[in-house]
């Protein structure tokens, strides 16, 4: 007998697939990939306790998922519920190419208020088409019997009746099965970020979200100059070599001509005052003095460098253009 657990690496998810083991059944992982998280704790969380672990990238339908959510969004850009039914519908297909009898997560019922409350656990294995086949061993007794409970697959009085946010009988849990490294519960997924959701609803008000797009959204300050028209500004170095590698035929890269500072990259209109703004953004940005700043701009890749003389912007006026 075999199981498959979706398999994060937070401490949920590997108490559930311990819980499993522990009655004897083989249990494999599998780990989701997106630009929004990576299998990192996955990974390291499946080398742990020593599972097998199966990579699926699902970055091309989230991105379409994000666009549209039937279910909506959390406090962020994160449409959980709608992930979750993604989640399981590609882990009920590798499912039945392992040969696997059914499949495993570490959700709790109202653990998180959106995606795990009674109503969102129904609809997730409903959606899914696979809720018969899902086990939640860590509050399976609050919720009606599987296949595998009702098969005497896994024997129900094993399982558990977690519920609630708190993370006590999980940390106690966690003691009695000797596993000392897991990673918070929170901060797997930049869609929670309230800041990334921000730069997201920006760009999916404007109809902008692709993958170059949301690459750009993991650096620099991001500041709206016009409806259409958004400047990114580097941090450090590293950030101003991303700009350039991710900046596209037709972008406009700026820098101050005489002093260090950061890249801009220019995303929009081609406008002389929108220039003028984004100029003045870089030269506060820059090491210069604060008086009259020359600043270097181009179109990429490789347009004719033209050159500004402006001064530096408020940090009040920066504020009201940022994302």
């Amino acid at each position: 007998m075999k199981a498959l657990s979706l398999f994060s690496g937070g401490l949920d998810s590997i108490l559930s697939t311990k819980l499993i083991q522990h009655q004897g059944i083989d249990v494999e992982g599998v780990c989701f990939i997106s630009p929004f998280f990576t299998a990192e704790r996955g990974i390291k969380a499946a080398r742990d306790i020593n599972i097998h672990l199966h990579i699926m990238n699902i970055s091309k339908e989230l991105l379409i998922l994000i666009k549209s959510p039937t279910y909506g969004f959390g406090k962020g850009a994160n449409p959980c519920i709608d992930c979750h039914i993604l989640m399981i519908k590609k882990a009920g297909s590798l499912m039945k190419k392992i040969g696997a009898s059914f499949l495993i997560t570490g959700e709790v019922l109202g653990e998180r208020p959106k995606s795990q409350n009674r109503w969102a656990l129904s609809i997730i294995g409903e959606r899914s088409g696979f809720g018969d086949y899902l086990l939640r061993p860590l509050t399976a007794k609050n919720l009606p019997p599987t296949l595998p409970e009702r098969k005497k697959w896994v024997e129900r009085e094993k399982l558990l009746g977690i519920k609630g946010r708190g993370r006590r009988i999980q940390l106690e849990l966690a003691k009695k099965l000797n596993i000392r490294n897991f990673p918070s519960p929170s901060g797997g997924c930049l869609l929670t970020d309230p800041v990334f959701s921000r730069r997201i609803k920006d760009l999916l008000a404007r109809g902008k979200l692709n993958f170059n797009e949301v690459e750009l959204l993991k650096i620099g300050r991001h500041l709206r100059l016009e409806s259409r028209t958004k400047l990114i500004v580097g941090r450090n170095e590293r950030e101003n070599k991303k700009l350039l590698q991710l900046a596209t035929p037709g972008d406009f890269c700026l820098r101050a001509a005489d002093f260090p500072g950061p890249i801009g990259l220019l995303r929009g209109e081609e406008d002389e005052e929108i220039f003028r703004i984004a100029a003045s953004i870089i030269g506060r940005y820059s090491d210069a003095p604060p008086r009259e700043i020359k600043i270097e701009y181009h179109k990429l890749p490789e347009g004719e460098k033209r050159y500004l003389l402006v001064n530096s912007i408020s940090d009040e006026e920066i504020e009201k253009l940022r994302i």
